[in-house]
């Protein structure tokens, strides 16, 4: 496990930049661990403490619109690291929505991580499923999605398990991004759903559709650790759940008011929606091409 101060050196060396189009970093089998005990190697963002059902930016007693929060401000200390075990976990409390992201971008990498839902909830989502994403190639601002929370990104929603709202591994996106994936549904009324024999379709902005659902619900019971790998090339991205891979997504871009640009690469952010959770054993490393086991799924 490469220290913060060991990073620093590399990083100053590298004249800072992207870690992985910069520089590469001689660890035995070049996995980067992302948590430490004073979380030195992420930012924090949070919008609004009482966040509205319908999602608006809330407003005081003369209808103006409330600030947010902002960055690195951690009201509620709804983002610290316990230990459990040993272990270092990152335990996002659920109070105030918000992310907590990575300071530096990332393009070409296989990222790991575990989670587990605690048991607290918060409004505006006490009767819902507990929920939360990793969301990938963030860039630009915080707040501009429809939450006024999160960057311009790709979802890896995680999901609580046994629920109808969803399952972890499904996909969303933030703001104005937009991907393909292979994916059919029943009728016109129902959800997309992953099916890796189906035709590419487009998601997003200016697309045939908005989310889509992942293969299945590969995750484990509550209470236990799920794991989840998010792999990503040129474009090209997996979630996987458990070893199994529930989704394939390529053509990763975003509309920018006139145009579809390329989207690949950015921040890494984990979000708080409302909900009690725990990461832990949180590595990244570059990779230099899709693993050859995956190629077919393109």
């Amino acid at each position: 496990m490469r220290t913060y101060y060991g990073l620093l050196f590399v990083l100053s060396a590298c004249m800072l930049g992207n870690i992985f189009s910069s520089c590469t970093f001689n660890t035995d089998d070049g996995w980067i661990d992302l948590l430490d005990k004073d979380l030195t190697q992420w930012h924090i963002y949070q919008s609004y403490e009482d966040m509205p059902g319908n999602a608006r930016i809330p407003q005081d007693e003369n209808g103006e619109t409330i600030p947010p929060i902002g960055y690195d401000k951690n009201e509620k200390n709804v983002f610290s690291i316990v230990e459990e075990n040993g272990e270092l976990l990152l335990k996002i409390n659920g109070e105030i929505y918000g992310c907590i992201f990575t300071k530096e971008s990332f393009r070409n990498y296989h990222l790991t991580l575990q989670y587990k839902f605690g048991t607290n909830k918060f409004p505006p989502r006490l009767d819902k499923a507990m929920d939360s994403g990793v969301l990938y190639h963030s860039q630009g601002e915080a707040g501009v999605d429809y939450w006024k929370t999160w960057m311009l990104a790709q979802e890896f929603q995680v999901m609580e398990a046994g629920t109808t709202e969803g399952v972890s591994g499904d996909y969303w996106p933030i703001s104005r991004a937009q991907v393909e994936i292979r994916a059919t549904r029943e009728n016109e009324q129902s959800k997309y759903t992953y099916n890796p024999e189906a035709d590419w379709i487009g998601f997003g902005t200016r697309r045939t559709a908005g989310s889509c659902a992942a293969l299945g619900n590969f995750t484990n019971p509550p209470q236990e650790w799920t794991t989840l790998e998010l792999i990503c090339y040129e474009g090209k991205s997996l979630h996987i759940v458990n070893g199994t891979v529930v989704m394939a997504l390529q053509n990763s871009s975003y509309w920018n008011g006139t145009e579809s640009l390329p989207l690949v690469e950015g921040k890494i952010q984990l979000q708080c929606e409302a909900a009690e959770l725990y990461y832990k054993n949180i590595r990244i490393k570059n990779i230099e091409e899709m693993p050859a086991e995956y190629v077919n799924l393109f």
